[in-house]
C-alpha cells in the first residue's frame, strides 16, 4: 500500500505545483500577487500570460532585424504590464480589475505578435469610401480579441460587455461596435472620428 501512496504523491505533485501561478508564491510581495497566489482561476491566467509572454520573446529573437530592439521593448511593455496590475489594489472590485488585467495582456501578446492564427479576418470599407479601409483579426483569446489593423495602425481590442452587438475596445478611445454586415468604427484619440462602416470582404 505505501507503495501506491508514494506512487501516487509523485503523480499528483506535478499536477498540484500546475495549479499554481507562473511565479513562487512565497516571494509574492503585492496584493495582487498574493490574490492570484489564493485563486485558482487567476492562477491559470497567471500561468496562461507567462506562457504567450515566452512565445512573444522567442517570435522577437526570431525576427531577421531589429530582434534586440523588439525584446527590450517587450521586456519593458511586459514591466509596465506587470506595475499597472499591482495597481489594482487601489480598484473598488481588486479580483476584478486583476481578472480584466491578465485577459487584456493575454490578447495584447496574442494579436500583436500573431501567437495564433486568427478565427476570422474581416475587412470593412468605412465612412462610404472603399479606400478607407479598417481590418480587424479575431482570435479565440480568454477575453475574445481582435486585432485592429488601419494603414500602418496596429492595435488589440477585446470583448466589452453591450446590449447589443458586439464591440471591441481598444487603445485611447478606438473602438468597433458590429452589428451584422454593419459597424461603427471609431479612431483612437486625439482624432476620435467616428464611421460607419460596411463589411466588405471576410476570410
Amino acid at each position: 500500500m505505501r507503495y501506491l501512496v508514494a506512487a501516487f504523491c509523485a503523480i499528483a505533485a506535478p499536477v498540484v505545483a500546475q495549479e499554481g501561478p507562473s511565479f513562487d508564491c512565497a516571494k509574492a510581495g503585492t496584493s495582487a500577487e498574493e490574490m492570484v497566489c489564493a485563486d485558482a482561476d487567476l492562477a491559470r491566467l497567471d500561468r496562461l500570460v507567462a506562457d504567450r509572454y515566452a512565445a512573444a520573446m522567442a517570435a522577437a529573437r526570431a525576427l531577421d532585424a531589429g530582434a534586440d530592439e523588439a525584446e527590450a521593448e517587450l521586456r519593458a511593455y511586459q514591466r509596465g504590464w506587470i506595475k499597472g496590475r499591482d495597481e489594482c489594489w487601489k480598484a473598488d472590485d481588486q479580483r476584478a480589475c486583476v481578472q480584466a488585467s491578465y485577459q487584456r495582456r493575454e490578447a495584447e501578446l496574442v494579436a500583436t505578435w500573431m501567437l495564433e492564427e486568427p478565427t476570422n479576418t474581416a475587412f470593412w470599407a468605412c465612412g462610404g469610401n472603399p479606400a478607407n479601409e479598417v481590418v480587424t483579426m479575431f482570435f479565440d483569446t480568454d477575453l475574445p480579441s481582435l486585432r485592429f489593423e488601419r494603414g500602418d495602425s496596429i492595435d488589440v481590442g477585446v470583448l466589452t460587455r453591450t446590449a447589443s452587438g458586439a464591440r471591441y475596445d481598444g487603445s485611447f478611445g478606438r473602438f468597433i461596435w458590429i452589428k451584422g454586415n454593419e459597424a461603427t468604427y471609431r479612431d483612437p484619440d486625439p482624432d476620435g472620428t467616428e464611421y460607419r462602416c460596411v463589411l466588405r470582404e471576410e476570410r
